[in-house]
């Protein structure tokens, strides 16, 4: 036996969508159902496990062969579905590949386990089976029974004195034939997608990536339950006290009701059309102090502080450690990492002075002192998730994160002296631009420290193409820059930047002339192909990104441009819309991702156990030196010769933002 496909359909108390497969397969109702294979090649073969099947000797011995490929569409949930099924069945068969067992979780190793959902989105096409099928077009489709069937089988329609029931096959024979269809014809359908994408394999140095990946999953980060339980408690309190205030001061019935809210404002002289975070923002400007205090009182009832510390509840398993946050190739145009089930990517920053003492009031659900310390309770609460995520006892966390990775690499790539040697002596970014754009010196807290803010506003939108629309994106209204000066604003910082405007007409050539005429092409460092259908651009790293399709159109201002097809900003499969600044972004940013790959192999001796952006976050011995992590992560890679790395790093005993 060289190689499985497989898929299973299992059945879980836990709701998968809010908790993931960690906690799903960690529940003690967990069960496999159904378990399709298919060996070599040959028929797909069904095991009927809740019916009494069992499975074959040499299937058992192989799922902990790591010399037998073991492939699946999101190959995650079926090795920790049968990490568990082996430890509680054949737990003489089960080998765990943990050194820390107490930290890591009995899990399968990964190496040996290959999954088409990542070897989709390496080539720019949808994530989830179904969709895949659409695209390609092919025979074997998922079939759309699938969903009402797992409704069936897999949830409980009740729960009688704890105890979650289920329906069994004997309860709709002619269903359980039909959910038996439906599981054979999934390995088929990945089957048919790894026939069509065979001949655009994933390199095995991405495949070594995801093995780690799969290894900081499996670890998990310890949650701190008493914050995440204590935090969401006294939110309650603090929307009951909210909602009190806002009908004493309104007489409404749901102060929380847009609707009624804005009925409201306008019977005491005050039209708006929303009540966003940002508009609320700006009538705060001018409202009078009576209806400022409503608008004040329903910001911080719009504040979704808790859903994150719920999501860590939700998830959290058995040991208190959060697995399966992290998305391998989450974003398929760059290949960069996403988050799942806590979205850690996005997480508020904490600019409180007395953290940790904060942090502890809540940890004891002292929700008194802290109505007497702060007037917003939903915001301090907001600042401190990420202090909810904690080292092992008598452990620390390191975090440690490239300086201005991406200003780097496109300046470098484009050959923007000035800017790189900035970074070789240590210099002020945002400053030297602002200097460069302005024609006089500016010093962070000293002559001119007023334009640094505006260098700091160019380099953030104007980057990739960004104009007008960029700058405000990035909030220069709100740091005090008027409308008229943003066009000026982005003049200048391109007259300041040459070589990088440079690169993206060059890009934009490359990538038409290569769509075109179906020819190679090459410049800075990137080499555009076009080859079946598919615009492949090679990196310095040697991994390619893939873009679905190409051809040469008409964008919504009348010019001609490159589109392809992908999945939208509307989650749809799509024709989109791209341009010389817009495909550098990609690269870019994919440039930068490869960077942090190559500093989490470097590191992957140590305990990795999340990457945010561009930061790794290990939990280790306190004798560990940040110094010495910092230098390591700094290395520059083999394939990007003269590129200038910093990281800056810093050890805590919770998780925050230093």
């Amino acid at each position: 036996m060289k190689e499985m496909v497989i898929d299973l359909e299992t059945r879980s108390d836990k709701d998968i969508t809010k908790c993931g497969v960690y906690a799903y397969a960690d529940s003690p109702f967990f069960k496999i159902l159904l378990f399709s294979v298919s060996i070599d090649g040959g028929k797909v073969q069904l095991f009927d496990l809740a019916n009494g099947d069992k499975l074959p000797i040499e299937i058992l011995k192989a799922l902990t062969d790591e010399t037998v490929i073991k492939r699946s569409h999101n190959v995650n949930f079926e090795r920790v579905c049968l990490s568990k099924y082996l430890r509680t069945n054949y737990p003489q068969f089960f080998k765990s590949y943990s050194i820390n067992e107490d930290t890591v979780g009995d899990y399968l190793d990964p190496h040996g386990w290959y999954c088409t959902m990542v070897h989709c989105r390496y080539l720019g096409l949808p994530s989830s089976l179904s969709d895949v099928g659409k695209v390609m077009k092919l025979e074997e489709q998922k079939m759309t029974e699938g969903k009402g069937l797992i409704r069936y089988f897999c949830i409980p329609y009740d729960t009688v004195n704890g105890i979650p029931l289920f329906h069994s096959c004997k309860d709709a024979p002619e269903k359980w034939e039909i959910f038996k269809a439906y599981n054979i014809r999934d390995v088929e359908t990945e089957m048919s997608i790894e026939e069509k994408i065979r001949n655009f394999p994933v390199p095995d140095n991405i495949w070594a990536e995801f093995f780690l990946d799969q290894e900081i999953n499996d670890r998990g980060i310890r949650v701190d339950m008493d914050v995440v339980r204590n935090a969401i408690r006294i939110d309650e309190v603090t929307r009951e006290n909210l909602t009190a205030e806002m009908q004493d001061l309104t007489a409404l019935d749901n102060p929380n009701s847009v609707q009624q809210m804005k009925e409201w404002l306008a019977q005491h002289g005050l039209e708006v059309d929303s009540l966003g975070k940002k508009e609320v923002q700006e009538l705060l400007k001018t409202a009078p102090q009576g209806l400022a205090k409503v608008l004040m009182l329903r910001q911080q009832l719009a504040k979704s502080s808790v859903r994150k510390y719920q999501a860590m509840q939700n998830a959290v398993c058995s040991d208190n450690r959060l697995r399966g946050m992290f998305r391998f190739y989450g974003a398929n145009r760059t290949g960069r990492y996403s988050s799942q089930i806590v979205q850690i990517q996005n997480l508020a920053q904490n600019h409180l002075d007395d953290l940790a003492e904060v942090r502890q009031l809540v940890r004891s659900g002292n929700y008194n002192a802290l109505a007497v310390k702060y007037d917003n309770i939903p915001d301090v609460l907001s600042q401190l998730i990420r202090t909810a995520f904690v080292p092992r006892d008598g452990y620390k966390f390191i975090v440690a994160d490239f300086s201005a990775i991406e200003a780097r690499v496109v300046s470098h790539v484009a050959g923007e002296r000035w800017v790189s040697d900035v970074f070789a002596n240590n210099g002020d970014i945002y400053c030297e631009t602002a200097s460069r754009m302005f024609g006089v010196p500016v010093e962070k807290h000293g002559v001119n420290s007023e334009l640094r803010v505006k260098g700091k506003q160019a380099t953030l939108s104007c980057s990739y193409g960004g104009s007008v629309g960029a700058l405000k994106a990035m909030g220069a209204i709100e740091a005090g820059m008027k409308e008229e000066e943003l066009k000026p604003l982005v003049d200048s910082w391109r007259a300041a930047n040459p070589h990088i405007v440079q690169l993206w007409y060059a890009v934009d050539r490359c990538v038409k002339e290569t769509v075109t005429k179906r020819i190679p092409t090459e410049t800075h460092g990137l080499r555009f192909t076009y080859q079946s259908g598919m615009l492949f651009i090679t990196l310095p790293s040697g991994r390619r990104l893939a873009y679905v399709k190409p051809k040469i159109g008409i964008n919504r201002f009348g010019s001609e441009s490159v589109t392809y097809e992908g999945t939208g900003t509307a989650k749809k499969w799509e024709r989109i819309e791209t341009f010389g600044a817009k495909i550098v972004e990609n690269c870019i940013q994919a440039i930068a991702r490869d960077i942090l790959c190559y500093a989490m192999q470097t590191l992957s001796h140590c305990f990795i156990v999340a990457t945010v952006h561009d930061e790794i976050i290990i939990e280790c011995d306190k004798r560990m030196s940040v110094e010495e992590v910092c230098k390591q992560m700094s290395r520059t890679p083999p394939w990007i010769p003269g590129l200038l790395l910093r990281a800056d790093g810093y050890e805590c005993e919770f998780y925050k933002k230093d």
